[in-house]
């Protein structure tokens, strides 16, 4: 055991909240990392993009969940930018406020969104019929590649 676990145990014990939060193993976080509903669309060295489609009151929503290496808090929204060989297609999100869970196990933050939209949007993400996809969010982006 190296020495700075040992020292984090000893003031854990001493009741040292920062201490505690180091040497906690969040299984919840990792247990939804591990138990992704949905289908796996893209990739890249940035991260994954898992979908599931949703009809809701007449809404078709697509909900997404990306799991990255870096938090995608905002409280501005995100869009989505589907990049296909004509044309661009951009989703904004449902909600305005998106928070990301981190676990400590994997190193890992999941994030999950939802956008509206329309039966033609559906069809070319079904069909997969982009090259790319931009996740768009403050001043950031991530782009990710199909997965075939």
């Amino acid at each position: 055991m190296s020495f700075l676990r040992k020292k984090d145990q000893i003031l854990a014990a001493l009741g040292n909240i920062r201490a505690m939060e180091r040497l906690h193993v969040d299984t919840y976080t990792e247990g939804k990392i591990k138990n992704i509903t949905g289908k796996k669309i893209a990739e890249s060295k940035q991260g994954q993009l898992w979908i599931s489609f949703q009809n809701l009151n007449g809404f078709l929503f697509m909900n997404c969940t990306i799991l990255t290496r870096k938090s995608l808090k905002t409280s501005r929204g995100s869009k989505l930018l589907l990049l296909t060989k004509e044309y661009e297609i951009e989703l904004d999100s449902d909600e305005k406020i998106i928070e990301s869970d981190f676990s400590n196990v994997s190193n890992t933050w999941i994030t999950k969104m939802s956008f509206v939209l329309s039966n033609k949007e559906k069809k070319i993400i079904e069909e997969r019929s982009f090259e790319e996809i931009g996740y768009h969010f403050k001043k950031d982006r991530l782009n990710f590649k199909m997965k075939k």
